[in-house]
């Protein structure tokens, strides 16, 4: 049987739509190895979001040719799109492919096989949603379903907008009937996920707003959890919160980038809020959907960031008492407004002010997981952490371990939280 190994960079959606490629070799007769065994087909789904990405990324295709010779290389995603012939040039990749007309990847590779092809078209080519199979955990328990991509946002540091292009998404009955597909299966937790989930409906008949459909995949038999990926906080309606709250599918957890907790270096950034208004979205959130886990991300060292404009940062996540924090170091992208900017911070204050936020992060996660000792949450159990331990994610998306058999692993349980880590609950089967 051929083989097939991927490695995959950067976000929650470019590991979505790598089990979404997963799955099309898989229908088509291969098998996935690790990507440092030998295989036939190494697919690298690249990140560019920061220049770290896109290294990573070449020292990737030529690690797959060192350990395959004979192998077919194919260098797919964002860096694929916004580079094709940078990425063309590096001579152990056989095919490049953007981040649209994945769908044929393994005719592709046969293709490729007669002579190296650059098969990545301009954005402005694409005219509909990109219908990738739903990605799914390798114990069958969440299914990721990618319902929207592309992003018109245009923050002054993101290059996204320039590699995924418009937007499109998954009409809401396609998204249903998936989903119906997905609980035959045996799925228990459906992850939605989006380049820009917020804009999901923007461009279907009707504008469905993301309530909409929420609304919709709640009704689906089978389903017991439905979780969902980033917002952006200006799309954060109160239709959406009404959902979140009168529906007990949809998981208490929100994950909301806030990027700066400074009006100034905001406004630089070209986001759409204020701290202020931040703030008072999260205290909304709070208050509609009491013990709302809610996580985000947050970039030091953008260009012009004082001192003074971190410290405000640093006191707004204290004042947000985050359930988990993403710290990013400013990295300029070419051919975005940022990189232009003057007043680059130098990489030593960059890594300073990641640490401390990362120290905060660790703390907040401590208060926010340590809540739950005493109580009894429910575990969607995934994988074996030990042996005889089980370890899975509660709505909340904070993970647990607990003792439990074998037969648990892919199945719901209560469990009695008796004590916390820093990043996991631990616990005992209650009941």
């Amino acid at each position: 049987m051929k083989s097939v190994a991927f490695l995959t960079l950067g976000c929650k959606v470019n590991q979505t739509e790598t089990a979404s490629m997963r799955r099309l070799f898989e229908e088509a007769g291969y098998r996935t190895v690790d990507f440092n065994s030998v295989a036939d087909v190494y697919v690298i789904n690249t990140c560019t979001v920061t220049h770290l990405g896109d290294r990573k990324s070449r020292q990737a295709a030529r690690r797959a040719r060192r350990i395959n010779p004979g192998a077919v290389v194919v260098v797919a995603g964002c860096y694929a799109q916004v580079a094709a012939e940078e990425v063309m040039a590096i001579p152990e990749v056989d095919l490049v492919v953007g981040t649209h007309d994945r769908d044929s990847l393994p005719f592709l590779v046969e293709e490729a096989k007669k002579g190296r092809l650059n098969r990545v078209t301009p954005l402005t080519e694409k005219t509909s949603f990109e219908g990738l199979p739903a990605a799914q955990s390798g114990d069958r328990t969440r299914a990721f379903l990618k319902v929207q991509e592309g992003c018109r946002q245009f923050c002054s540091y993101c290059i996204v907008p320039y590699a995924r292009g418009p937007l499109y998404s998954r009409p809401v009955q396609e998204t249903v009937e998936e989903a119906n597909r997905l609980a035959r299966e045996g799925f228990l937790e459906l992850v939605l996920t989006g380049v820009h989930l917020g804009s999901y409906g923007a461009d279907l008949d009707g504008r469905p707003a993301l309530s909409d459909l929420l609304t919709e995949l709640a009704k689906v038999e089978g389903i017991k959890r439905i979780r969902i990926s980033s917002l952006e906080p200006t799309e954060i309606t109160a239709a959406l919160v009404e959902v979140m709250a009168a529906e007990p599918k949809i998981c208490p957890h929100l994950h909301i980038p806030l990027q700066s907790g400074d009006d100034t270096v905001l406004r630089r950034m070209n986001r759409k809020y204020t701290a202020s208004e931040f703030l008072r979205l999260v205290r909304w959130l709070r208050n509609r959907i009491p013990g709302v886990a809610l996580t985000t991300d947050v970039m030091v060292g953008f260009p012009g960031e004082t001192d003074a404009n971190f410290e405000r940062t640093l006191t707004l996540v204290k004042r947000c008492r985050f359930s988990r924090l993403h710290v990013f170091k400013y990295s300029p992208r070419r051919g975005t407004p940022a990189a232009r900017f003057p007043g680059q911070v130098p990489h030593r204050v960059k890594e300073e002010r990641s640490r401390l936020l990362t120290e905060l992060g660790r703390e907040l996660a401590a208060d926010f997981n340590s809540s739950f000792i005493g109580r009894t949450v429910e575990v969607l159990f995934e994988e074996e952490a030990d042996p005889g331990t089980l370890a899975g994610l509660t709505p909340h998306y904070v993970r647990v371990e607990a003792k439990a058999p074998p037969e648990l692993r892919g199945r719901l349980a209560l469990v009695l939280v008796t004590g916390s880590g820093q990043e996991t609950l631990l616990g005992n089967l209650s009941g």
